[in-house]
């Protein structure tokens, strides 16, 4: 290594001119130096930001990438490979951000810190000790001047103490030129080892980094796995060429196809296109003439389509469609009209003097939609379909309370829940089987009785007995359990209403699938998206639902009268329970035939769909029913018999399922331990 320069130790003291210029010379280097470093250090600090932000980036996109599968895109399938490739680029990544991770770590220690010590340990200290040679070198030129001055006819003593003063000054500043020359002739070899040294572990660190790199990247399984996604993807780009060179042709067409589409009434050198009269199904936007505002009628642009034999009608900001007219009903007339000067428009006109009135934007969609309207009439929808033993006329009737008004959009359209119930026989044919185990001919219930119905705000048993609402058919006369909120069990699920309706039996897997499919085909039939939300509380005094916008009971069943319930094999958010339905314990003075024989019990499934498994609140069901049992014969411990919880006149009762069991099911209890009953399928 070449001679480094140095200031001469020996000089200090004299402090020549040219002594104070050479000092000059180095002091002027070692604060280039320091600027030098500063901007080192900066550049060096950029890089592990940089380094620890690439490690955060990396983790980051890692988890983004396993976060795919949560999503739920509508239109990916769970298991799919996109997800599966994902997350497999995730796990590299994340082996990759480890790398990263590593390398930031080294950076801190063999750049950084050298860098760091140097620029606080030297750095600092070459400034420090030029702060206090300037200060010293003041001192030490006062006390000369001051000495300098001392008369000749001064007396001894006051020479001695200015020559002792001058002495401190002089050997503290000689002191202190001592250590300043050392430090900044150190400097010298400092800088050369202090700014090589963050530069090499800064390589170092890198060499290691490449080195992990190639152990983790650079083997048989990435280049295995990164083949294999590069060829698909090349053949994803050559399909995606392809559809897109059929996707132009296709546009190319349809745009051609579409020319008479475009203007609203053809001009007259188009070529003529006659209205299809043929059609039984159509589907397009029309106008609807609704209510009468002050002087001026309302006309708004919806999407009508024939469903069955049902005219339906689907605003833009609607999910489903709403029922327009029925056009199974004898009398139903369509025809053209002229309303309000508008061109184009026709009418229909129900038995019950109901007048819908619509536009179509030509005369070709009018004449198509009046006479598919016409054809539908004519075929009666689905009347053509239903067995020959159910007429048009021997439609079972619906549930009370079932039809309501759509007064929200203005006119006089039903809403979809306008009709809540469907007949069974409409929907057996396309289901398929169940219908030993199914009551024919009865009523599907799809909504709860809207609480502003029968409004009844859930009340103290000290504010009076508060009636029940009445959606599942039961004694409007039966109180709420004055005892339900101080129950041992309770838990609470958020559920959604689906239907229910009357089966001939009360318990069976098969029975509560069976009603599950008739059903959710029902919904679909009738094209019924919508379901009541409300809180199902199950506890050991009863199952409750409640409406969660006012908090309002609208149904509670005794444990009792629940006999069975059960999830759905395929779907895990579906469940349903049967309930028996009590008879009044009065009979008539003369009974007729058809009291006879519907005077034995009848029961009813209902179907829900939870947020949760269903596995979870069939689980309630039974707990809480087993501690009712339980609480039961703690209070009967001194009785001999059940008797007290059976309903009266009816045989003894299963202690699993609580309901009573039949002369053939049951057993003898003339033991003091409960029995478990043959009809309990548990």
């Amino acid at each position: 290594m070449p001679d480094v320069e140095q200031l001469h130790l020996e000089d200090a003291l004299e402090n020549s001119p040219q002594t104070c210029h050479l000092l000059n010379v180095f002091e002027k280097d070692s604060l280039l130096l320091k600027k030098f470093t500063l901007k080192m250090h900066q550049c060096c600090q950029r890089i592990m930001s940089a380094q620890n932000e690439l490690c955060a980036a990396s983790q980051a996109l890692a988890q983004h990438l396993r976060s795919y599968e949560t999503k739920k895109f509508p239109l990916e399938t769970e298991d799919s490979v996109l997800s599966t490739t994902l997350k497999q680029f995730s796990t590299y990544l994340d082996d990759i951000s480890s790398m990263h991770q590593v390398l930031a770590q080294q950076f801190s220690e063999t750049m950084m810190y050298p860098l760091n010590k140097f620029l606080q340990a030297d750095i600092e200290e070459i400034s420090t000790m030029n702060e206090m040679y300037r200060l010293a070198t003041h001192d030490h030129e006062q006390s000369l001047a001051k000495y300098m001055k001392q008369p000749i006819k001064k007396d001894d003593k006051s020479r001695v103490e200015i020559n002792e003063e001058l002495y401190a000054n002089r050997k503290k500043f000689h002191q202190t030129a001592l250590h300043y020359y050392s430090s900044l002739n150190a400097l010298q070899y400092k800088r050369k080892c202090f700014l090589l040294e963050p530069v090499m572990g800064y390589l170092h660190a890198q060499r290691a980094c490449f080195q992990m790199g190639q152990d983790i990247v650079l083997n048989t399984d990435v280049e295995n796995f990164l083949g294999n996604i590069g060829s698909s993807v090349q053949a994803v780009h050559a399909d995606l060429a392809k559809e897109t060179q059929k996707t132009v042709e296709s546009i190319d067409s349809i745009e051609q196809q579409s020319q008479h589409m475009y203007h609203a009434e053809p001009p007259v050198d188009m070529p003529f296109i006659p209205p299809n009269t043929n059609l039984t199904q159509k589907a397009g936007y029309l106008f609807c003439r609704g209510k009468q505002v002050l002087l001026t009628t309302r006309w708004d642009r919806m999407y009508f389509f024939t469903q069955g034999g049902n005219l339906m009608s689907q605003a833009k900001d609607e999910f489903a469609g709403s029922l327009v007219m029925d056009l199974n009903e004898n009398g139903v007339v369509v025809e053209s009209c002229t309303v309000d000067e508008r061109r184009h428009t026709f009418q229909l006109t129900a038995p019950n003097k109901k007048v819908v009135v619509l536009q179509a934007e030509n005369y070709r969609e009018r004449d198509e939609w009046i006479a598919t309207l016409n054809n539908v009439i004519r075929d009666s929808g689905f009347v053509r379909t239903r067995p020959q033993s159910v007429k048009k006329s021997e439609r079972p009737k619906q549930l009370p309370n079932s039809q309501s008004t759509d007064s929200a959009s203005g006119s006089s359209l039903h809403s979809p829940m306008a009709s809540s119930t469907a007949s069974f026989s409409s929907i057996s044919a396309s289901t398929g089987g169940g219908a030993e185990t199914l009551v024919l001919n009865t009523p599907i219930q799809f909504d709860l009785v809207s609480p502003s119905e029968e409004n009844r705000a859930l009340t103290s048993p000290s504010s009076g007995p508060p009636k029940r609402l009445n959606p599942f058919d039961q004694s409007s006369a039966t109180v709420l359990n004055p005892s339900f909120d101080t129950a041992a069990f309770c838990e609470t699920f958020t559920t959604r209403f689906l239907g229910s309706m009357e089966v001939k039996g009360d318990r069976g897997e098969q029975l509560v699938h069976s009603t599950i499919r008739q059903i959710m085909a029902a919904r679909a039939i009738h094209n019924i998206f919508k379901m009541t939300e409300s809180l199902m509380v199950v506890s050991s005094e009863g199952m409750r639902l409640i409406d969660q916008s006012n908090n309002v009971v609208k149904v509670e069943f005794a444990l009792q009268d629940i006999s069975f319930w059960s999830s759905h094999p395929d779907n895990n958010r579906l469940f349903g329970f049967i309930t028996r339905t009590r008879m009044p314990t009065s009979k008539p003075a003369s009974p007729t035939a058809d009291q006879e024989q519907n005077s034995g019990p009848t029961f009813a499934c209902h179907v829900f769909e939870c947020n949760t498994t269903a596995e979870d609140i069939c689980q309630a069901i039974s707990t809480s029913t087993k501690i009712a049992y339980q609480a039961l014969m703690k209070r009967e411990s001194d009785s001999q018999s059940m008797c007290a919880f059976l309903i009266p006149n009816v045989y003894p009762a299963c202690y699993h399922c609580l309901l009573p069991c039949s002369p053939m099911d049951s057993v003898l209890n003339t033991q003091k331990t409960p029995q478990k009953f043959f009809c309990c399928p548990s």
